[in-house]
Protein backbone atom coordinates (compact mmCIF):
# COMPACT_ATOMS: atom_id res chain seq x y z
CA UNK A 1 0.00 0.00 0.00
CA UNK A 2 2.37 2.34 -1.62
CA UNK A 3 1.71 5.72 -2.13
CA UNK A 4 1.66 5.61 -5.59
CA UNK A 5 2.66 7.99 -8.22
CA UNK A 6 0.24 10.88 -7.85
CA UNK A 7 -1.52 11.63 -11.20
CA UNK A 8 -3.70 14.25 -10.61
CA UNK A 9 -4.03 17.72 -8.25
CA UNK A 10 -7.63 17.21 -6.66
CA UNK A 11 -8.62 20.99 -5.91
CA UNK A 12 -9.70 21.03 -2.04
CA UNK A 13 -13.52 22.02 -1.37
CA UNK A 14 -14.40 24.60 0.82
CA UNK A 15 -17.07 24.00 3.84
CA UNK A 16 -20.10 24.56 1.82
CA UNK A 17 -18.79 22.46 -1.19
CA UNK A 18 -17.31 19.93 1.05
CA UNK A 19 -20.32 19.23 3.17
CA UNK A 20 -22.46 19.44 0.08
CA UNK A 21 -20.86 16.77 -1.19
CA UNK A 22 -20.57 14.26 2.01
CA UNK A 23 -24.65 15.45 2.64
CA UNK A 24 -25.73 14.14 -0.86
CA UNK A 25 -23.34 10.95 -0.14
CA UNK A 26 -24.67 10.07 2.69
CA UNK A 27 -28.29 10.89 1.65
CA UNK A 28 -27.40 8.22 -0.74
CA UNK A 29 -26.25 6.12 1.72
CA UNK A 30 -28.67 6.72 3.60
CA UNK A 31 -31.57 6.20 1.43
CA UNK A 32 -29.80 2.79 0.49
CA UNK A 33 -29.77 2.04 3.92
CA UNK A 34 -33.37 2.93 4.99
CA UNK A 35 -33.92 0.55 1.99
CA UNK A 36 -31.91 -1.99 3.12
CA UNK A 37 -33.65 -1.87 6.79
CA UNK A 38 -36.75 -1.26 5.97
CA UNK A 39 -37.45 -4.33 3.34
CA UNK A 40 -35.37 -6.51 6.00
CA UNK A 41 -37.33 -5.68 8.62
CA UNK A 42 -40.46 -7.22 6.10
CA UNK A 43 -38.32 -10.03 5.69
CA UNK A 44 -36.87 -10.81 9.34
CA UNK A 45 -39.13 -8.88 11.55
CA UNK A 46 -38.48 -7.58 14.99
CA UNK A 47 -37.67 -10.65 16.07
CA UNK A 48 -34.55 -11.01 13.55
CA UNK A 49 -34.27 -7.53 13.46
CA UNK A 50 -33.20 -8.21 17.96
CA UNK A 51 -30.53 -10.21 16.73
CA UNK A 52 -29.19 -8.08 13.56
CA UNK A 53 -29.26 -5.13 16.27
CA UNK A 54 -27.57 -7.00 19.18
CA UNK A 55 -24.85 -7.94 16.98
CA UNK A 56 -24.22 -4.57 15.22
CA UNK A 57 -24.31 -2.67 19.45
CA UNK A 58 -21.33 -5.18 20.11
CA UNK A 59 -19.61 -4.39 16.96
CA UNK A 60 -19.70 -0.31 17.02
CA UNK A 61 -17.53 0.21 20.15
CA UNK A 62 -15.24 -2.48 19.04
CA UNK A 63 -15.06 -1.10 15.60
CA UNK A 64 -14.36 2.58 18.11
CA UNK A 65 -11.63 1.16 20.42
CA UNK A 66 -9.81 -0.36 16.97
CA UNK A 67 -10.15 2.88 14.68
CA UNK A 68 -9.37 4.80 18.17
CA UNK A 69 -10.36 8.16 16.64
CA UNK A 70 -7.39 7.89 14.12
CA UNK A 71 -9.85 9.24 10.88
CA UNK A 72 -10.17 12.29 12.65
CA UNK A 73 -6.82 12.11 13.90
CA UNK A 74 -5.48 11.79 10.55
CA UNK A 75 -7.77 14.31 8.83
CA UNK A 76 -6.85 17.10 11.33
CA UNK A 77 -3.17 16.32 10.83
CA UNK A 78 -3.10 16.10 6.93
CA UNK A 79 -4.90 19.24 7.33
CA UNK A 80 -2.92 21.26 9.51
CA UNK A 81 0.38 19.93 7.23
CA UNK A 82 -1.54 20.80 4.22
CA UNK A 83 -2.26 24.39 5.55
CA UNK A 84 1.68 24.67 6.43
CA UNK A 85 2.79 23.24 2.80
CA UNK A 86 4.48 20.22 4.68
CA UNK A 87 3.33 17.70 2.16
CA UNK A 88 5.77 15.35 2.58
CA UNK A 89 4.79 15.17 6.67
CA UNK A 90 0.99 14.51 4.77
CA UNK A 91 2.52 11.65 3.06
CA UNK A 92 4.38 10.60 6.21
CA UNK A 93 0.87 10.58 8.33
CA UNK A 94 -0.33 7.75 5.46
CA UNK A 95 2.64 5.66 5.78
CA UNK A 96 2.62 5.16 9.12
CA UNK A 97 -1.04 5.08 9.97
CA UNK A 98 -1.63 2.08 7.50
CA UNK A 99 0.58 -1.05 9.68
CA UNK A 100 -1.16 0.59 12.69
CA UNK A 101 -5.23 0.57 11.31
CA UNK A 102 -3.73 -3.19 10.10
CA UNK A 103 -2.94 -4.41 13.88
CA UNK A 104 -5.77 -2.07 15.38
CA UNK A 105 -8.31 -3.67 12.68
CA UNK A 106 -6.86 -7.60 13.16
CA UNK A 107 -7.28 -7.26 16.87
CA UNK A 108 -10.38 -6.03 16.91
CA UNK A 109 -11.92 -8.51 14.57
CA UNK A 110 -10.09 -11.37 16.60
CA UNK A 111 -11.97 -9.54 19.77
CA UNK A 112 -15.18 -9.44 17.79
CA UNK A 113 -15.17 -13.12 17.12
CA UNK A 114 -13.90 -14.40 20.93
CA UNK A 115 -16.19 -11.78 22.71
CA UNK A 116 -19.47 -13.64 20.52
CA UNK A 117 -20.43 -16.68 22.53
CA UNK A 118 -20.02 -14.36 26.03
CA UNK A 119 -21.82 -11.53 25.27
CA UNK A 120 -25.18 -13.32 23.49
CA UNK A 121 -24.99 -15.45 26.23
CA UNK A 122 -24.97 -12.33 28.37
CA UNK A 123 -27.99 -10.71 27.24
CA UNK A 124 -29.58 -13.45 26.93
CA UNK A 125 -29.76 -13.76 23.14
CA UNK A 126 -27.94 -16.61 21.94
CA UNK A 127 -29.93 -16.65 18.47
CA UNK A 128 -27.51 -13.34 17.64
CA UNK A 129 -24.35 -15.41 17.50
CA UNK A 130 -24.72 -16.16 13.84
CA UNK A 131 -24.99 -12.06 13.37
CA UNK A 132 -21.43 -11.40 15.48
CA UNK A 133 -19.31 -14.13 13.43
CA UNK A 134 -20.26 -12.76 10.48
CA UNK A 135 -19.78 -9.39 11.51
CA UNK A 136 -15.95 -9.78 12.26
CA UNK A 137 -14.34 -9.28 9.59
CA UNK A 138 -16.52 -6.20 8.50
CA UNK A 139 -13.84 -4.48 11.84
CA UNK A 140 -10.86 -5.07 10.08
CA UNK A 141 -12.14 -3.80 6.26
CA UNK A 142 -13.96 -0.73 7.87
CA UNK A 143 -10.48 0.60 10.19
CA UNK A 144 -8.46 -0.11 6.97
CA UNK A 145 -11.41 1.99 5.01
CA UNK A 146 -10.76 4.87 7.39
CA UNK A 147 -6.99 5.67 6.65
CA UNK A 148 -7.97 6.80 2.95
CA UNK A 149 -11.53 8.72 4.13
CA UNK A 150 -9.32 10.56 7.09
CA UNK A 151 -6.60 10.95 4.55
CA UNK A 152 -8.70 12.42 1.80
CA UNK A 153 -10.97 14.49 4.32
CA UNK A 154 -7.72 15.96 5.40
CA UNK A 155 -7.08 17.33 2.32
CA UNK A 156 -10.54 18.37 1.66
CA UNK A 157 -11.44 16.59 -0.82
CA UNK A 158 -14.72 14.40 0.43
CA UNK A 159 -15.70 12.91 -3.00
CA UNK A 160 -13.49 9.52 -2.22
CA UNK A 161 -15.27 8.87 1.19
CA UNK A 162 -18.90 10.05 -0.39
CA UNK A 163 -18.24 7.15 -3.25
CA UNK A 164 -16.60 4.41 -1.22
CA UNK A 165 -19.61 4.58 1.21
CA UNK A 166 -22.08 4.63 -1.30
CA UNK A 167 -20.72 1.11 -2.67
CA UNK A 168 -21.01 -0.18 0.90
CA UNK A 169 -24.34 0.61 0.95
CA UNK A 170 -25.13 -0.77 -2.24
CA UNK A 171 -23.18 -4.24 -1.61
CA UNK A 172 -24.69 -4.24 1.76
CA UNK A 173 -28.23 -4.05 0.10
CA UNK A 174 -27.80 -5.89 -2.83
CA UNK A 175 -26.43 -8.69 -1.46
CA UNK A 176 -27.20 -8.36 2.04
CA UNK A 177 -31.39 -8.43 1.27
CA UNK A 178 -30.53 -11.27 -1.17
CA UNK A 179 -28.89 -13.39 1.05
CA UNK A 180 -31.53 -12.51 4.02
CA UNK A 181 -34.61 -13.37 1.73
CA UNK A 182 -32.99 -16.58 -0.02
CA UNK A 183 -31.80 -18.20 3.22
CA UNK A 184 -35.29 -18.02 4.57
CA UNK A 185 -37.21 -19.01 1.62
CA UNK A 186 -35.08 -22.04 1.03
CA UNK A 187 -35.89 -22.81 4.94
CA UNK A 188 -39.49 -22.46 4.69
CA UNK A 189 -39.36 -24.42 1.42
CA UNK A 190 -37.81 -27.39 3.16
CA UNK A 191 -40.52 -26.99 5.88
CA UNK A 192 -43.18 -27.28 3.43
CA UNK A 193 -42.06 -30.04 1.44
CA UNK A 194 -40.75 -32.33 4.59
CA UNK A 195 -42.51 -30.47 7.94
CA UNK A 196 -38.12 -29.87 8.98
CA UNK A 197 -35.55 -27.10 9.08
CA UNK A 198 -32.21 -27.73 8.22
CA UNK A 199 -33.52 -31.46 8.76
CA UNK A 200 -34.87 -30.91 12.24
CA UNK A 201 -38.50 -31.56 12.98
CA UNK A 202 -40.97 -28.34 13.69
CA UNK A 203 -44.35 -28.34 14.84
CA UNK A 204 -46.16 -24.86 12.70
CA UNK A 205 -44.58 -22.12 9.99
CA UNK A 206 -44.21 -19.73 13.05
CA UNK A 207 -41.82 -21.83 14.51
CA UNK A 208 -39.97 -22.80 11.36
CA UNK A 209 -40.02 -19.02 10.78
CA UNK A 210 -38.12 -18.47 14.17
CA UNK A 211 -35.83 -21.41 13.56
CA UNK A 212 -34.62 -19.53 10.64
CA UNK A 213 -34.70 -16.32 11.84
CA UNK A 214 -31.37 -16.19 13.23
CA UNK A 215 -29.51 -17.44 10.00
CA UNK A 216 -31.55 -14.63 7.56
CA UNK A 217 -30.36 -11.89 9.64
CA UNK A 218 -26.66 -13.36 9.70
CA UNK A 219 -27.44 -13.52 5.71
CA UNK A 220 -27.90 -10.01 5.74
CA UNK A 221 -25.16 -9.74 8.00
CA UNK A 222 -22.68 -11.06 5.34
CA UNK A 223 -24.12 -8.17 2.80
CA UNK A 224 -22.99 -5.25 5.49
CA UNK A 225 -19.35 -7.30 5.95
CA UNK A 226 -18.85 -7.54 1.93
CA UNK A 227 -19.32 -3.97 1.69
CA UNK A 228 -16.67 -3.11 3.82
CA UNK A 229 -14.40 -5.09 2.05
CA UNK A 230 -15.61 -3.42 -1.32
CA UNK A 231 -15.69 0.01 0.02
CA UNK A 232 -11.88 -0.57 1.44
CA UNK A 233 -10.74 -2.84 -2.01
CA UNK A 234 -12.08 0.83 -4.18
CA UNK A 235 -10.34 3.46 -1.98
CA UNK A 236 -7.00 1.32 -2.21
CA UNK A 237 -7.75 1.06 -6.11
CA UNK A 238 -8.39 5.29 -6.16
CA UNK A 239 -5.05 6.06 -4.49
CA UNK A 240 -2.77 3.92 -6.25
CA UNK A 241 -4.19 4.99 -9.50
CA UNK A 242 -5.35 8.38 -9.01
CA UNK A 243 -2.88 9.59 -5.76
CA UNK A 244 -3.59 12.60 -3.55
CA UNK A 245 -3.15 15.96 -5.65
CA UNK A 246 0.07 16.17 -4.63
CA UNK A 247 2.55 16.96 -6.96
CA UNK A 248 6.32 16.08 -6.80
CA UNK A 249 7.52 20.15 -7.35
CA UNK A 250 4.94 20.43 -4.37
CA UNK A 251 7.35 18.33 -2.48
CA UNK A 252 10.37 19.36 -3.86
CA UNK A 253 9.31 22.97 -1.76
CA UNK A 254 7.88 21.39 1.30
CA UNK A 255 10.57 21.22 4.44
CA UNK A 256 12.04 17.81 5.07
CA UNK A 257 9.40 15.52 6.97
CA UNK A 258 9.26 14.49 10.58
CA UNK A 259 10.47 10.94 11.26
CA UNK A 260 7.67 8.04 11.21
CA UNK A 261 8.25 7.38 14.88
CA UNK A 262 7.57 10.87 15.61
CA UNK A 263 4.72 11.06 13.26
CA UNK A 264 3.23 7.60 15.21
CA UNK A 265 3.49 9.21 18.69
CA UNK A 266 1.63 12.36 17.70
CA UNK A 267 -1.14 10.48 15.88
CA UNK A 268 -1.56 8.59 18.99
CA UNK A 269 -1.55 11.58 20.99
CA UNK A 270 -4.03 13.22 18.79
CA UNK A 271 -6.36 9.98 18.64
CA UNK A 272 -6.45 8.93 22.07
CA UNK A 273 -9.00 11.64 23.43
CA UNK A 274 -10.99 11.62 20.27
CA UNK A 275 -10.97 7.70 20.32
CA UNK A 276 -12.60 7.35 23.69
CA UNK A 277 -15.62 9.98 23.06
CA UNK A 278 -15.78 7.59 19.79
CA UNK A 279 -15.74 4.55 22.28
CA UNK A 280 -18.10 6.20 24.37
CA UNK A 281 -20.66 7.21 22.23
CA UNK A 282 -20.70 3.34 21.11
CA UNK A 283 -21.02 2.26 24.42
CA UNK A 284 -24.26 4.11 24.75
CA UNK A 285 -25.68 1.74 21.85
CA UNK A 286 -24.05 -1.31 23.80
CA UNK A 287 -25.73 -0.31 27.11
CA UNK A 288 -29.75 -0.13 24.90
CA UNK A 289 -28.91 -3.27 23.63
CA UNK A 290 -28.03 -5.38 27.35
CA UNK A 291 -29.63 -3.08 29.87
CA UNK A 292 -32.94 -2.78 27.40
CA UNK A 293 -33.21 -6.55 27.51
CA UNK A 294 -32.14 -7.71 30.50
CA UNK A 295 -34.88 -4.76 32.54
CA UNK A 296 -37.77 -6.20 30.29
CA UNK A 297 -36.62 -9.38 30.99
CA UNK A 298 -36.96 -7.98 34.80
CA UNK A 299 -40.52 -6.51 34.00
CA UNK A 300 -42.04 -9.70 32.97
CA UNK A 301 -40.94 -11.74 35.94
CA UNK A 302 -42.22 -8.92 38.30
CA UNK A 303 -45.15 -7.59 36.34
CA UNK A 304 -46.12 -9.65 32.78
CA UNK A 305 -49.25 -8.47 33.08
CA UNK A 306 -48.70 -4.69 33.24
CA UNK A 307 -46.52 -5.36 29.99
CA UNK A 308 -48.68 -7.67 28.24
CA UNK A 309 -52.01 -5.26 28.86
CA UNK A 310 -49.89 -2.27 27.39
CA UNK A 311 -48.95 -3.67 24.34
CA UNK A 312 -52.06 -5.62 23.96
CA UNK A 313 -52.54 -6.73 20.59
CA UNK A 314 -49.28 -5.31 19.13
CA UNK A 315 -47.29 -8.72 19.82
CA UNK A 316 -47.10 -11.61 17.79
CA UNK A 317 -48.57 -14.54 18.98
CA UNK A 318 -45.39 -16.72 18.68
CA UNK A 319 -44.07 -14.49 21.19
CA UNK A 320 -46.52 -14.68 23.27
CA UNK A 321 -46.48 -18.75 23.56
CA UNK A 322 -42.89 -18.54 23.79
CA UNK A 323 -42.22 -15.49 26.38
CA UNK A 324 -38.49 -15.69 26.65
CA UNK A 325 -38.35 -14.40 23.07
CA UNK A 326 -40.37 -10.65 24.18
CA UNK A 327 -37.53 -9.14 25.42
CA UNK A 328 -35.28 -9.55 21.56
CA UNK A 329 -38.80 -8.71 20.18
CA UNK A 330 -39.60 -5.30 22.23
CA UNK A 331 -35.98 -4.53 21.56
CA UNK A 332 -36.43 -5.37 18.03
CA UNK A 333 -39.19 -2.40 17.98
CA UNK A 334 -36.90 -0.25 19.41
CA UNK A 335 -34.33 -0.77 16.68
CA UNK A 336 -36.70 0.14 14.02
CA UNK A 337 -37.45 3.42 15.50
CA UNK A 338 -33.32 3.78 15.90
CA UNK A 339 -32.74 2.95 12.84
CA UNK A 340 -34.93 6.25 11.89
CA UNK A 341 -33.64 8.03 14.54
CA UNK A 342 -29.29 7.44 13.22
CA UNK A 343 -31.14 9.57 9.60
CA UNK A 344 -30.78 12.55 10.73
CA UNK A 345 -27.19 12.85 12.95
CA UNK A 346 -25.81 10.60 10.42
CA UNK A 347 -26.65 13.30 7.80
CA UNK A 348 -25.00 15.93 10.40
CA UNK A 349 -22.08 13.69 10.72
CA UNK A 350 -20.86 14.74 6.97
CA UNK A 351 -21.11 18.47 8.42
CA UNK A 352 -18.59 17.80 11.04
CA UNK A 353 -16.52 16.21 8.86
CA UNK A 354 -16.05 18.92 6.29
CA UNK A 355 -15.97 21.53 8.90
CA UNK A 356 -12.61 20.24 10.33
CA UNK A 357 -10.06 21.33 7.37
CA UNK A 358 -11.87 24.83 7.67
CA UNK A 359 -12.01 25.17 11.27
CA UNK A 360 -8.73 23.69 11.57
CA UNK A 361 -7.06 26.16 9.03
CA UNK A 362 -8.84 29.14 10.10
CA UNK A 363 -7.60 28.15 14.09
CA UNK A 364 -3.83 28.05 12.58
CA UNK A 365 -3.64 31.08 11.10
CA UNK A 366 -5.35 32.98 13.98
CA UNK A 367 -8.14 35.17 11.51
CA UNK A 368 -10.86 35.63 14.33
CA UNK A 369 -12.69 36.66 11.60
CA UNK A 370 -12.51 33.69 9.64
CA UNK A 371 -13.02 30.95 12.32
CA UNK A 372 -16.20 33.27 13.16
CA UNK A 373 -17.48 32.68 10.26
CA UNK A 374 -16.76 28.99 9.83
CA UNK A 375 -18.44 28.37 12.91
CA UNK A 376 -21.17 30.12 12.63
CA UNK A 377 -21.78 28.39 8.69
CA UNK A 378 -21.31 24.72 10.22
CA UNK A 379 -23.91 25.42 13.21
CA UNK A 380 -26.92 26.99 10.97
CA UNK A 381 -26.16 24.38 7.67
CA UNK A 382 -26.59 21.79 10.72
CA UNK A 383 -29.63 23.53 12.27
CA UNK A 384 -31.33 24.42 9.09
CA UNK A 385 -30.82 20.30 8.13
CA UNK A 386 -32.05 18.91 11.83
CA UNK A 387 -34.55 21.28 13.49
CA UNK A 388 -37.38 20.24 10.39
CA UNK A 389 -36.42 16.69 9.83
CA UNK A 390 -36.66 15.90 14.10
CA UNK A 391 -39.05 18.15 14.44
CA UNK A 392 -41.29 16.91 11.15
CA UNK A 393 -40.74 13.20 12.40
CA UNK A 394 -42.17 14.31 15.82
CA UNK A 395 -45.09 15.49 14.40
CA UNK A 396 -45.79 12.43 11.87
CA UNK A 397 -44.40 9.61 13.84
CA UNK A 398 -47.70 7.31 12.97
CA UNK A 399 -47.90 8.11 9.54
CA UNK A 400 -44.17 7.70 8.85
CA UNK A 401 -44.10 4.24 10.86
CA UNK A 402 -47.41 3.20 8.88
CA UNK A 403 -45.21 4.56 5.35
CA UNK A 404 -42.18 2.70 6.09
CA UNK A 405 -43.35 -0.42 8.55
CA UNK A 406 -46.90 -1.14 7.19
CA UNK A 407 -49.75 -1.33 9.66
CA UNK A 408 -48.33 -4.63 11.00
CA UNK A 409 -49.51 -5.02 14.70
CA UNK A 410 -46.02 -3.68 16.33
CA UNK A 411 -46.43 -0.09 14.48
CA UNK A 412 -47.63 1.24 17.11
CA UNK A 413 -44.87 0.24 19.32
CA UNK A 414 -42.46 2.15 17.11
CA UNK A 415 -44.57 4.86 16.85
CA UNK A 416 -44.82 5.37 20.68
CA UNK A 417 -41.09 5.75 20.65
CA UNK A 418 -40.27 7.57 17.89
CA UNK A 419 -40.96 11.32 19.19
CA UNK A 420 -38.87 11.04 22.25
CA UNK A 421 -36.13 9.77 19.48
CA UNK A 422 -36.67 12.06 16.49
CA UNK A 423 -35.75 15.35 18.97
CA UNK A 424 -32.98 13.44 20.79
CA UNK A 425 -32.06 13.24 16.83
CA UNK A 426 -31.90 17.27 16.96
CA UNK A 427 -29.50 17.26 19.79
CA UNK A 428 -27.38 14.60 18.53
CA UNK A 429 -26.93 16.34 15.20
CA UNK A 430 -26.07 19.73 16.32
CA UNK A 431 -23.68 18.11 18.81
CA UNK A 432 -21.53 16.25 16.72
CA UNK A 433 -20.02 19.01 14.50
CA UNK A 434 -19.85 21.27 17.89
CA UNK A 435 -17.40 18.32 19.21
CA UNK A 436 -15.47 18.35 15.85
CA UNK A 437 -14.99 22.02 15.78
CA UNK A 438 -13.55 21.58 19.63
CA UNK A 439 -11.41 18.95 18.33
CA UNK A 440 -10.22 21.50 15.21
CA UNK A 441 -9.08 23.75 17.93
CA UNK A 442 -6.85 21.41 19.78
CA UNK A 443 -9.57 20.48 22.26
CA UNK A 444 -10.14 16.60 21.90
CA UNK A 445 -10.30 16.50 25.64
CA UNK A 446 -13.50 18.33 25.99
CA UNK A 447 -16.05 15.69 23.94
CA UNK A 448 -14.97 13.08 25.99
CA UNK A 449 -15.34 14.39 29.25
CA UNK A 450 -18.97 15.37 27.86
CA UNK A 451 -19.64 12.28 26.37
CA UNK A 452 -18.36 10.43 29.57
CA UNK A 453 -21.13 12.43 31.64
CA UNK A 454 -24.19 12.17 29.49
CA UNK A 455 -23.55 8.44 29.19
CA UNK A 456 -23.46 8.23 32.61
CA UNK A 457 -26.61 9.61 32.84
CA UNK A 458 -28.22 7.70 29.59
CA UNK A 459 -27.30 4.46 31.81
CA UNK A 460 -28.68 5.44 34.69
CA UNK A 461 -31.74 7.39 33.68
CA UNK A 462 -32.28 4.28 31.31
CA UNK A 463 -31.72 1.55 33.43
CA UNK A 464 -34.34 3.38 35.71
CA UNK A 465 -37.22 3.83 33.56
CA UNK A 466 -37.04 0.79 31.08
CA UNK A 467 -37.48 -1.30 34.66
CA UNK A 468 -40.71 0.65 34.60
CA UNK A 469 -43.23 -1.16 33.15
CA UNK A 470 -45.59 1.77 31.64
CA UNK A 471 -41.76 3.06 29.94
CA UNK A 472 -39.97 -0.20 29.29
CA UNK A 473 -37.98 0.83 25.64
CA UNK A 474 -39.39 3.76 25.91
CA UNK A 475 -37.22 5.07 29.17
CA UNK A 476 -33.93 4.17 26.99
CA UNK A 477 -35.66 6.49 24.00
CA UNK A 478 -35.51 9.42 27.04
CA UNK A 479 -31.88 8.57 28.36
CA UNK A 480 -30.66 8.86 24.92
CA UNK A 481 -32.57 11.95 24.39
CA UNK A 482 -31.09 13.74 27.78
CA UNK A 483 -27.50 12.55 27.12
CA UNK A 484 -27.55 14.05 23.91
CA UNK A 485 -29.13 17.63 25.14
CA UNK A 486 -26.29 17.40 27.93
CA UNK A 487 -23.69 16.82 24.74
CA UNK A 488 -25.09 20.05 22.80
CA UNK A 489 -25.82 22.43 25.63
CA UNK A 490 -21.49 21.27 27.02
CA UNK A 491 -20.38 20.80 23.68
CA UNK A 492 -21.62 24.92 22.45
CA UNK A 493 -20.39 26.13 25.80
CA UNK A 494 -17.26 25.05 25.50
CA UNK A 495 -16.71 26.40 22.18
CA UNK A 496 -17.54 29.41 22.68
CA UNK A 497 -15.41 29.72 25.92
CA UNK A 498 -12.35 27.77 23.78
CA UNK A 499 -12.51 29.66 20.64
CA UNK A 500 -13.54 33.35 21.67
CA UNK A 501 -16.27 33.36 19.26
CA UNK A 502 -20.07 34.15 20.31
CA UNK A 503 -22.18 32.69 17.54
CA UNK A 504 -25.09 34.70 16.78
CA UNK A 505 -27.74 32.26 18.18
CA UNK A 506 -31.01 34.29 15.69
CA UNK A 507 -29.33 33.45 12.81
CA UNK A 508 -27.48 30.27 13.02
CA UNK A 509 -30.16 28.82 15.23
CA UNK A 510 -33.77 30.61 16.01
CA UNK A 511 -34.38 31.24 12.65
CA UNK A 512 -34.13 28.07 11.65
CA UNK A 513 -36.08 27.00 14.18
CA UNK A 514 -39.13 29.11 13.81
CA UNK A 515 -39.16 28.11 9.68
CA UNK A 516 -38.64 24.41 11.35
CA UNK A 517 -42.01 24.81 13.89
CA UNK A 518 -43.68 26.03 11.06
CA UNK A 519 -43.07 22.92 8.77
CA UNK A 520 -43.90 20.60 11.39
CA UNK A 521 -47.09 22.21 12.38
CA UNK A 522 -48.02 22.68 8.70
CA UNK A 523 -47.15 18.80 8.12
CA UNK A 524 -49.23 17.54 11.00
CA UNK A 525 -52.15 19.74 9.82
CA UNK A 526 -52.28 18.93 6.53
CA UNK A 527 -51.89 15.21 7.15
CA UNK A 528 -54.61 15.66 9.71
CA UNK A 529 -56.45 16.87 6.57
CA UNK A 530 -55.88 14.88 4.27
CA UNK A 531 -56.05 11.56 6.37
CA UNK A 532 -60.13 11.45 5.62
CA UNK A 533 -59.82 12.21 2.67
CA UNK A 534 -57.38 9.78 1.18
CA UNK A 535 -58.36 5.74 0.70
CA UNK A 536 -54.26 4.97 1.32
CA UNK A 537 -52.84 6.56 5.02
CA UNK A 538 -49.67 6.46 2.75
CA UNK A 539 -50.77 9.04 -0.07
CA UNK A 540 -51.86 11.45 2.90
CA UNK A 541 -47.86 11.33 4.54
CA UNK A 542 -46.99 11.62 1.61
CA UNK A 543 -48.36 14.54 0.46
CA UNK A 544 -48.10 15.69 4.18
CA UNK A 545 -44.30 15.82 4.16
CA UNK A 546 -43.93 17.27 0.65
CA UNK A 547 -46.42 19.76 1.58
CA UNK A 548 -44.41 20.83 4.58
CA UNK A 549 -41.08 20.77 2.54
CA UNK A 550 -42.00 23.65 -0.03
CA UNK A 551 -43.10 25.42 3.59
CA UNK A 552 -39.92 25.08 4.68
CA UNK A 553 -38.29 26.20 2.07
CA UNK A 554 -40.07 29.06 1.93
CA UNK A 555 -40.23 30.22 5.55
CA UNK A 556 -36.12 29.74 5.60
CA UNK A 557 -35.98 32.46 2.99
CA UNK A 558 -38.99 34.10 4.72
CA UNK A 559 -36.89 34.24 7.76
CA UNK A 560 -33.75 35.41 6.25
CA UNK A 561 -32.22 31.85 7.55
CA UNK A 562 -30.74 30.92 4.42
CA UNK A 563 -29.99 33.69 1.52
CA UNK A 564 -30.42 33.98 -2.11
CA UNK A 565 -26.36 33.98 -2.27
CA UNK A 566 -25.60 31.52 -0.51
CA UNK A 567 -27.57 29.16 -2.47
CA UNK A 568 -25.80 30.35 -5.61
CA UNK A 569 -22.74 28.65 -4.01
CA UNK A 570 -23.95 25.33 -4.00
CA UNK A 571 -22.31 22.74 -6.06
CA UNK A 572 -23.72 22.77 -9.87
CA UNK A 573 -26.21 25.67 -9.01
CA UNK A 574 -23.83 28.27 -10.40
CA UNK A 575 -23.25 26.01 -13.28
CA UNK A 576 -27.41 25.68 -14.10
CA UNK A 577 -27.18 29.54 -13.18
CA UNK A 578 -24.58 30.28 -16.33
CA UNK A 579 -27.06 27.92 -18.91
CA UNK A 580 -29.70 30.22 -18.24
CA UNK A 581 -28.22 33.21 -18.26
CA UNK A 582 -26.99 32.14 -22.01
CA UNK A 583 -30.15 31.27 -22.39
CA UNK A 584 -31.40 34.65 -21.64
CA UNK A 585 -33.07 32.56 -18.89
CA UNK A 586 -32.04 34.66 -15.82
CA UNK A 587 -30.65 38.64 -16.08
Amino acid sequence: MCDGMKKTTAQPHGFIRGAMILTIGVLAVKLMGAVFKIPLTWIIQEDGMGYFTTAYSFYSPVYSLAAAGFPVAISRMVSLHTAEKRYGDVRQVHRVSIPVFLCTGTLGMAAMLAGAWWYTAAVGNPGAIYCMLALAPAVLFSCLSSVYRGYYEGLRNMAPTAISEILEALCRLVLGLSAAWGILDWGLKEYRAHGTVLGNAVDSLAEARAYLLPLSAAGAIVGVTIGAMVSFLFLLLRHRLRGDGISPAMLSRAPKPASGKKTALELIKTALPIGVGAVAVNIAGLVDATFLQARIRHILTVDAGGLLRLYEGMIPSYNLENPETIPNFLFGCYANAHTLFMLIPAVTQAFGVSALPNVTAAWSDGNPKKLRRSIENVIRVTSVFSLPAGIGMAALSEPIVGLLYGDRPSAPIVAGVLPIMAIGAVFASISTPLQSMLQAAGRADIPVKLLAGGLVLKTALGYWLTGMTQWNIAGAAIGTLTCYLLMMLGSFIALCRVTGVRPGLGKVFLRPLMAACLCGVSARGIQMFLEPLCPDPRLSALAAIGAAAMVYALSLLGTGAVTGQEIFSLPGVQKIAKILEKRHGIE
